[in-house]
């Protein structure tokens, strides 16, 4: 039977290293392949070589599974061509692995275009290398817009030729970002399509399919821009707990948002919680898009609305729906401050004013909920244990705190320490 064993493509690096399957089998012959998970350095048992059992380990109970199941099929599939008396070779346990993992390729994808088209078809089976789970409905829709563009791209300026690995250049960098900018895109957007024209390239590039790495340079990067977000002030969200709505549905969709709001969970999370979660007025739940467990102490509120909803919670609609009721929300309690916010399309910087209601979404709960305990004096450390950010630097872009806050705090710490 074939020796199965995982290893790090580099045991000693910073960053989470690809994780490869190393079969042996024969007196010499050894296949390595990637398995498409990652995993920290430090959070590797290299022993039992399987993610270890700690809370950092973000996803490590998906990616062990799965890296138990690929050992498993592997050994079952050796035995079994030695039971039929068939050779194992390097190319057949490559074939067979490709085909069990959905990477193999068709017979069309040495163009751009096939390609593409094949990994779109991968993505319903595209597993994400940090946390062991299939890749979110928002990233496959993300490639599947992406494509769209470059059609459209190809239609619009290259007479409806189609581009080909070779013609990805920085040239049609510049081309397709000038496109782009005409539709009158946000740079941050902008960068997004980049970003998975470079991720379309570098599979193609270690399947040995393309060979041009123009898109490997410095300047074929995508652009960002630090976005301007609102967040909710502790006083507005007492606005929102103390008004009395009319309806039932806006005040199920205001019920929804505090506990967001005091909970700092996402959408996907705090709409998802059961009384399986909460244990001594606790919530413990791991998070969706990380794999990420944490424990919060129930808010006063979030047990309020816990309770009055019989230890459930209120009626769930839609991300989409829930931001269109949430702007009815706010605008009634008086949330309507004037907010400006800038943001850069089609290559010029745009400043527009808002009622703050216009601009609220299921998203500020989460941020209110880390700007609010920042600007309490409470650890950052420990907030960043909750929403998730790996850096501080990360997490200072995140929250909302404006100069005249910080002085503010800085006021307060000295306030302190003098007493």
């Amino acid at each position: 039977m074939g020796n199965v064993t995982f290893k790090l493509r580099s045991p000693k690096g910073n960053a989470p290293q690809m994780i490869y399957l190393i079969c042996r089998f024969g007196r010499n012959d050894k296949l390595a392949y990637s398995t498409g998970l990652k995993a920290s350095p430090c959070h590797w048992n290299k022993d039992k070589m399987r993610v270890r059992n700690i809370v950092e380990s973000i996803g490590k109970d998906a990616i062990n599974a799965r890296l138990n199941e690929l050992q498993a099929v592997t050994e079952t599939h050796i035995i079994e061509l030695k039971a039929k008396g068939k050779a194992v070779s390097k190319e057949a346990l490559r074939k067979f692995l490709d085909l069990y993992t959905h990477n193999q390729l068709s017979d069309t994808e040495n163009t751009l275009h096939g390609f593409v088209e094949g990994y779109l078809a991968r993505n319903a089976s595209r597993i994400n290398p940090n946390t062991g789970k299939l890749i979110s409905y928002k990233v496959k829709r993300e490639h599947e817009r992406t494509y769209e563009l470059l059609q459209e791209f190809e239609k619009a300026k290259n007479k409806g030729v189609k581009l080909d690995f070779e013609d990805i250049t920085l040239d049609f960098y510049a081309d397709f970002t000038a496109y782009l900018q005409g539709l009158s895109l946000s740079v941050n957007t902008i960068g997004h399509k980049i970003q998975t024209i470079k991720a379309w390239l570098n599979e193609a590039t270690e399947k040995g399919i393309n060979k041009s790495q123009q898109y490997k340079s410095h300047r074929f990067k995508a652009i960002t821009e630090e976005t301007e977000n609102i967040y909710l002030t502790n006083s507005e969200l007492e606005k929102l707990y103390n008004y009395e709505y009319k309806t039932e549905s806006l005040t199920r969709v205001r019920d929804l948002f505090l506990i967001g709001a005091y909970t700092g969970l996402r959408f996907s999370d705090f709409t998802s919680i059961t009384a399986d979660n909460i244990r001594f007025n606790t919530l413990h739940i791991e998070q969706q898009k990380t794999g990420k467990p944490v424990s919060i102490p129930m808010h006063p509120i979030v047990l309020n609305i816990w309770k009055k909803y019989g230890g459930q919670l209120p009626k769930v609609i839609s991300n989409q729906k829930f931001n269109d009721y949430l702007k009815e929300v706010c605008k009634l309690a008086g949330i309507d401050s004037i907010e400006q916010k800038s943001i850069t399309k089609g290559g010029m910087r745009l400043k527009k004013s808002y009622k703050k209601y216009e601009l609220v979404s299921s998203h500020t709960a989460r941020r209110s909920f880390a700007t609010n305990l920042y600007l309490s004096g409470f650890p950052t450390l420990s907030i960043m244990q909750i929403t998730g950010h790996r850096t501080e630097t990360a997490f200072m872009k995140y929250i909302k705190v404006t100069a005249n806050q910080h002085a503010s705090l800085l006021r307060k710490h000295w306030q302190t320490k003098a007493n």
